[in-house]
């Protein structure tokens, strides 16, 4: 399920401003950079998820960097913008509901700039990421099996370089490259732009 942030439009950071005349503005006009439809979204969430063999259903919350960041700094104590954060479902094993994602559009626009890609790109880039998060990768404890599982999926699924491997490579993320999964209940009504009303998680806080 893809949910927009109703705030999204107001929020003045979600449009890029690009110089005119840069190199990197020619190579990402200004319509790759726009939200993809929701059945777009919807349809790769579908592939990517079977990819990944994650069963149950997936919200994925496209938000403000404001939410964002006020869910950052509730769940993880950080008091800033991140690009994707994962909230797997509460009870282990429960095939009905597998979790959440909230992703960033301000801060996505900006990494797709950064990157020459599309807007469309950088998102699936993160719904994957994501997904993996959810499927119980940890990328911060693990010996590099979600670096390889992420490595084989994007090329699967038709996809630029993976998360992991441009945080290895580059300091492109706002958030300096950590994981950023939490233990949470799912249905945090966080399509109401209100990451305020999600509830405690319980377990381990990267």
């Amino acid at each position: 399920m893809i949910l927009f942030d109703p705030d999204l439009e107001a929020d003045p950071s979600s449009h890029v401003k690009v110089p005119r005349r840069s190199e990197s503005s020619a190579r990402t006009p200004a319509r790759n950079q726009r939200i993809p439809a929701p059945r777009t979204l919807a349809a790769f969430l579908r592939e990517a998820q079977s990819a990944v063999r994650l069963r149950g259903q997936v919200t994925v919350l496209l938000t403000t960097n404001t939410a964002i960041r006020r869910l950052n700094q509730q769940f993880r104590g950080k008091n800033k913008a991140t690009d994707v954060l994962s909230f797997p479902a509460s009870a282990p094993g429960h095939f009905k509901i597998a979790g959440d994602l909230a992703i960033s559009i301000p801060t996505a626009q900006r990494q797709a700039h950064e990157l020459h890609h599309s807007l469309a790109i950088e998102i699936k880039v993160l719904m994957l990421h994501g997904l993996l998060h959810l499927a119980g990768y940890d990328h911060e404890t693990d010996k590099g099996e979600m670096a390889l599982r992420e490595q084989k999926l994007r090329a699967k699924l038709r996809l630029p370089q993976g998360l992991i491997e441009r945080t290895m490579s580059s300091a492109t993320r706002s958030d300096g490259g950590r994981a950023t999964t939490l233990s949470a209940p799912s249905s945090l009504q966080l399509h109401r732009g209100d990451g305020a009303k999600a509830r405690t998680p319980k377990g381990r806080r990267p």
